[in-house]
């Protein structure tokens, strides 16, 4: 690969890193959503639907998908930018009162185009970058994974530095900033094929990611600690802040300078090369026949595929291909176990919190977010690593986490003294860990060529799962266990308003657990072939070198 592409595909995924920083934004709906219900005169009911109509967004993350096929990257994001600017738009005209609160019907069409802006984002950015960094997928998906798990702290955090949390600005900001950051990528987030031997640089080069990740997350983690902060104060915190998101451009500009040094020496080494030709002629007839070996087993393969009925799992599918098969709906049904679950908590964290006790659950909230984001972070690079050493199926650390949720609900069951805490952290790493590994795990099981589509119907879990666990169990078992108020509404005060939730989202834990093995069990020779490939990869760049 030449100089300048080596360096246009980092610089491609440090766009990519900030798009995911600000593609977090279906999660900041509770910033800005009392001031809708005052001006549009909503009840709590209605305005719960609205969230919902938000969360329908992503079920039609579908398109995003069908078209990451059909058109390049730049196409994709333009798309996801001018609807969020046109969805969270038309909000900020509404709580701005610049116009009249439109109707109920139209808010929600506008609250869906918002919540569905993020996955066109989301399925340009992971599509493109795992296909340019294919040998280190787990990096990739954790690092931009971990990112949008940050997002909502960006924005929250500069919101409350920059304008005083004011709703009317924090929707400014959800509106303009996406657009102008997914402009800015269509420049640079681009299909690049990856080149022989950069395996160890990417390797050292995610590692640099990770650590500047790790440090923005305690940053914010921080300031979210300083009590009244001044203004001068809170206009540092916002500068440091994007020096430490533009960080990582110092990575493609290492990779530029370190591969123009590389191309000077060129010209030595080819001299080299016809200096030692003559010693490599007496192995041609070795090499041919071993050519002659190679074609004639991939002519066996071949034939070998055109008796099977469909493609094996670890080759490429098409959608049809993939929903036929039963691995793709292990899969499914387990990432529904693990996401329907945190999302039914996260979603609850401040009726749980005031059943419990705590008159303030934004703690709460604040340690599902940030663990979820260490989560994310570090079982991508994990993974990765016990691959490449051990050749581990990485739906092994999905079953581990499923396990770890499933402890982590049972302590809020109890309601200890201090199980919300444990209970929060547990169930924000786990959180973490599941969107991070499935989205590699689904490339690695099924091809990149229709990956688009085929992440997007696994993401249909978010918006099902939030309905099965969240409106449903949750709602309906809280309801039962409440007592009625005076104004006609209920409340719930004690360890037995969410007892039995806790208890039947554990044993749906326990079903995703044992689903991981079997899926670990049948992809088990996929992972042995991954790690021989990484490993032969390795050892090859590493003798040519000598």
């Amino acid at each position: 690969m030449g100089t300048d592409s080596t360096a246009s595909k980092w610089l491609g995924f440090v766009a990519a890193v900030w798009i995911q920083a600000i593609s977090g934004n279906n999660y900041t709906f509770s910033n800005y959503s009392d001031a809708l219900k005052s001006l549009m005169h909503l009840t709590q009911i209605e305005l719960n639907n609205l969230s919902v109509a938000k969360d329908v967004g992503k079920a039609f993350g579908l398109l995003s998908g069908l078209a990451s096929n059909r058109f390049p990257t730049w196409a994709i994001l333009l798309i996801g930018s001018l609807e969020g600017l046109i969805g969270y738009g038309v909000q900020w005209l509404v709580v701005s009162q610049r116009i009249q609160p439109l109707p109920y019907w139209q808010m929600c069409i506008f609250l869906c185009m918002g919540g569905n802006s993020t996955t066109w984002m989301n399925t340009a950015v992971l599509v493109t970058c795992i296909r340019n960094f294919r040998r280190n997928r787990g990096p990739v998906s954790g690092i931009l994974k971990g990112y949008v798990g940050l997002s909502t702290a960006i924005f929250t955090d500069l919101c409350s530095a920059l304008f005083a949390d004011d709703p009317a600005s924090f929707l400014v900001m959800l509106a303009v900033i996406p657009f102008a950051v997914c402009l800015s990528g269509i420049f640079f987030l681009r299909e690049i094929p990856p080149g022989a031997g950069e395996d160890e640089e990417e390797s050292k080069y995610f590692g640099v990611f990770n650590a500047v990740a790790v440090f923005v997350a305690v940053y914010l983690l921080a300031f979210g600690f300083v009590p009244n902060p001044s203004a001068l104060a809170s206009r540092a915190f916002a500068v440091v802040l994007l020096l430490l998101l533009a960080a990582p451009l110092g990575i493609p500009a290492h990779s530029y300078f370190k591969a123009r040094r590389l191309d000077r020496f060129k010209p030595a080494l080819d001299v080299e090369g016809r200096v030692d030709e003559p010693l490599l002629r007496g192995n041609d007839k070795g090499s041919e026949s071993e050519v002659r070996r190679v074609n004639v087993s991939a002519e066996d393969a071949e034939a070998v595929v055109v008796e099977k009925s469909g493609p094996a799992v670890g080759e490429e599918h098409t959608i049809w291909e993939a929903l036929k098969t039963v691995d793709f709906w292990i899969l499914f049904v387990s990432f529904l176990c693990g996401v329907g679950t945190g999302l039914a908590v996260m979603n609850n964290m401040g009726q749980i919190g005031l059943a419990l006790g705590y008159s303030d659950a934004s703690l709460f909230v604040s340690l599902t977010s940030i663990w979820g984001f260490f989560g994310r972070i570090l079982s991508g690079s994990v993974s990765e690593h016990f691959i490449k050493k051990a050749a581990t199926p990485r739906p092994l650390w999905n079953a581990a986490s499923q396990v770890l949720m499933a402890v982590g609900y049972i302590l809020m069951a109890l309601a200890m003294p201090g199980s919300l805490y444990i209970g929060s952290i547990v169930v924000g790493i786990c959180y973490g860990v599941r969107l991070a590994i499935t989205v590699p795990t689904a490339s690695e099981l099924f091809g990149l060529k229709y990956y688009g589509l085929i992440y997007n119907i696994l993401i249909l879990n978010l918006p099902l799962g939030s309905f099965l666990f969240s409106g449903l169990l949750a709602g309906i078992l809280y309801d039962m266990e409440a007592t009625t108020t005076a104004g006609g509404g209920n409340t719930c005060v004690g360890a037995h308003c969410y007892r039995l939730v806790f208890i039947i989202m554990s044993a749906a834990c326990i079903v995703g657990f044992f689903l991981d093995i079997l899926l670990s069990i049948r992809t088990k020779k996929v992972y042995n072939s991954i790690s021989l490939s990484k490993n032969f990869k390795k050892n090859k760049v590493t003798s040519s070198s000598r």
